[in-house]
């Protein structure tokens, strides 16, 4: 762990901007440690610790332990019960680097290949300049949260007692993007990422000689015939103008060559932008797996997982937030209204809790995440930090 750095003091000749030109490079190192040591879902434990240490330093209330390894730091002046909660995510994904820089990952197939490493020191920079001399009337909630890759750690955290113990009036994320400008941010009001759900579906046939079919119970044609109707969904039993994917990634039945299995797996990923769709798809893929295998004169098992809601911005704190990035970085490099995409994220949660906004920062002309050579790009971290302060400085003024 790195050396615990002083809190950053201002006074009306020392602005943010001089703060950070002062501890870029200091916070540039924090990110690097932090990429060199990934730490996968639940499992953040030197992440952890590493940024309760930092937040301690800098006089910042510390709680530990939501969602085994979530930090929550609370930083309260003036006497405003006005809140506002600021939100990184800490965790790594399983994937070998393939980087050759100094500060590679340490740790086998593990790495930082989504940027939360950035994430987590724009925050931790964040608390670092607003613990100093720094005027706002309310409470800020820096929440630190673990898992957010596969396993929605958010709402671990939601379910754990976040917004009890720490009542933020609303919230504010941000996720770095590839192929967006450096520096640059991205919003909309509305849905920014698609809801993640899984679905397995297991048929049942009977195992018979590859010879004699007519004697068995066939799961891979009844198997065929689901896919097929699945990939119908979208196409005619949605609205042309709403959007959606139902993706079958993976086929498992049989090991021998002339013998009919007595199941066939289909496993797939679905996505949408609105809660009403995302039922009509689980209903219908539900509804085509049992009539299909029973028109076969057979059954199926599905195994439907709802995992991550929709990423919905609110109306009124997008608005703040657009106003904020303005502010920061000037319009010319504010897009308000880019495409969503359907990409899950567990962000959604904590709005559907507390209302709230997130963006996008371009990360530039950078592997795409989830690429083994991903890095992060550390030059976006004080832009970052500029939007969360001023957040901040306008919400609790």
């Amino acid at each position: 762990m790195l050396n615990k750095s002083p809190t950053i003091t201002t006074n009306s000749n020392q602005n943010l901007e001089k703060a950070i030109q002062s501890n870029h490079g200091l916070w540039t190192q924090w990110r690097q440690y932090l990429h060199a040591n990934p730490e996968t879902a639940f499992e953040e434990f030197n992440t952890s610790a590493f940024v309760a240490e930092k937040l301690e330093s800098f006089g910042i209330e510390v709680h530990k332990g939501l969602a085994i390894t979530g930090v929550v730091g609370v930083l309260k002046k003036g006497t405003s019960s006005k809140s506002i909660g600021l939100r990184a995510d800490m965790d790594a994904l399983d994937i070998e680097e393939l980087n050759t820089f100094d500060y590679i990952s340490k740790k086998k197939g593990k790495m930082h290949a989504c940027g939360h490493d950035g994430h987590t020191i724009m925050l931790l920079a964040t608390a670092q300049y607003l613990s100093g001399d720094v005027n706002f009337d309310g409470t800020v909630y820096f929440i630190f949260q673990p898992a957010e890759e596969n396993v929605a750690g958010g709402k671990v955290m939601i379910d754990d007692g976040l917004f009890e113990q720490f009542p933020a009036d609303m919230v504010f994320g941000i996720h770095n993007w590839p192929n967006i400008e450096t520096g640059h941010i991205a919003t909309r009001v509305g849905a920014l990422m698609a809801s993640n759900d899984t679905f397995e579906i297991t048929v049942h046939g009977k195992s018979v000689h590859g010879a004699m079919p007519e004697q068995g119970i066939d799961p891979i044609i009844i198997g065929a015939n689901i896919i097929t109707q699945l990939n119908m969904i979208v196409s005619r039993l949605i609205n042309p103008i709403d959007s959606a994917v139902i993706s079958v990634t993976q086929i498992h039945a049989g090991r021998a060559w002339n013998v009919i299995p007595d199941s066939c797996v289909i496993r797939g990923t679905v996505r949408a932008f609105s809660p009403e769709v995302r039922k009509h798809l689980q209903h219908h893929i539900i509804n085509i797996a049992e009539n299909c295998a029973s028109g076969f004169g057979t059954t199926s098992t599905i195994d439907y997982n709802l995992l991550y809601v929709p990423t919905i911005n609110t109306p009124e704190t997008t608005k703040i937030a657009i106003a904020v990035a303005t502010e920061c970085i000037g319009s010319d490099k504010v897009h308000t209204n880019i495409a969503p995409t359907m990409a899950g994220e567990d962000f959604g949660y904590m709005i559907d809790e507390v209302g709230g906004t997130y963006v996008w920062l371009g990360n530039g002309d950078s592997a795409s995440l989830h690429n083994s050579k991903y890095d992060f790009n550390d030059e976006i971290i004080p832009v970052g930090v500029k939007y969360f302060v001023n957040l901040v400085e306008t919400i609790l003024k």
